[in-house]
């Protein structure tokens, strides 16, 4: 049985396959606390986790804060608007003076990537990504890898095809190391313009074509368009964009028997799934949320919990 050592999770570019296994197998034993009258077990008494969020989250923000409360630690949500970044202070030094007041874990998201690698090197407390700009997001990587495996019964040998805005998304990219990692293929599908140049080096396969990225795949992926971080017009039209890789139940149709469909969220419905897709049987949405805080209670066990005893 492998031993935790790293202090912070930032990506699942700098973790070995056996070290997103182990995180996989110590989720799988806290899913079953949620599933109790009483959803709580002790194992982070004591601890204080910090949200640290500098742009706007609910799903994540949700799930942190309910994993850690269902470890039993203490919860510290911190508000931009009423902080002193609001009057100029570096990301770093909110994360210093916060430590000062002896915290033991940062969940941080932020709109430029490497922020949390910037803090986690400051800091002696777990920092944890959750979120940086288009870098990363690698506890939403894991949930996936998670619920794909619960799902299939493995990852080795499975196609899965990303469909949409592969350019700005933090989510493809962790997808795409914890997958290639675990022995999947990875296919990206989407318009040439919101496919990254050089992407390839990935070890993946492109397309612009849904119709042979449906045909291929064991599951489709859809990801959020991601209009906040476009600072110029990527397609002609939203109309476009769903005639072209819009998922709906006759597309559903035309993949293998047993296709599954996931999203990150939020869904923009009618857009990149029809609410038929969303809500069928395929759709693993739901689920992929409900897998997060068992992931994400691993991931703080990990980090926090075992904190001093691997030292």
């Amino acid at each position: 049985m492998m031993e935790w050592k790293k202090k912070d999770l930032l990506t699942l570019e700098e973790l070995s396959k056996e070290e997103i296994e182990f995180i996989l197998e110590t989720a799988n034993s806290f899913k079953e606390v949620s599933t109790r009258d009483v959803k709580k077990v002790p194992t982070l008494r004591g601890k204080t986790i910090v949200n640290l969020f500098f742009e706007p989250s609910t799903r994540t923000r949700t799930s942190f804060e309910l994993a850690a409360k269902r470890l039993s630690a203490d919860v510290l949500d911190f508000s931009i608007g009423n902080s002193s970044v609001s009057k100029g202070e570096s990301p770093v030094d909110t994360a210093r003076n916060i430590e000062a007041m002896k915290v033991d874990c940062f969940i941080i998201r932020h709109p430029v990537a490497g922020i949390p690698k910037l803090i986690a090197k400051e800091v002696k407390a777990a920092v944890i990504n959750a979120g940086d700009n288009s870098h990363e997001h690698p506890t939403q990587g894991l949930l996936d890898l998670f619920t794909i495996r619960e799902k299939k019964g493995k990852i080795k040998g499975l196609k899965i095809a990303i469909v949409g805005d592969i350019l700005h998304s933090r989510v493809a990219r962790s997808n795409i190391w914890g997958l290639t990692k675990l022995g999947a293929s990875v296919i990206l599908c989407g318009p040439p313009t919101l496919i990254p140049l050089g992407i390839k080096h990935m070890g993946v396969e492109v397309t612009f074509s849904l119709e042979e990225a449906i045909k291929k795949a064991d599951i489709l992926y859809f990801l959020r368009m991601q209009k906040e971080r476009q600072d110029e017009i990527f397609f002609p039209s939203t109309q476009e964009y769903v005639q072209l890789y819009g998922m709906d139940m006759e597309n559903l149709k035309r993949g293998k028997r047993g296709l599954l469909i996931m999203h990150p969220g939020p869904i923009n419905r009618g857009i990149e799934i029809k609410s038929e897709i969303a809500d069928s049987p395929a759709s693993l949405i739901l689920e992929q949320v409900t897998n997060g805080i068992a992931v994400r209670m691993a991931v703080l066990y990990l980090l926090v919990g075992k904190r001093g005893k691997n030292d």
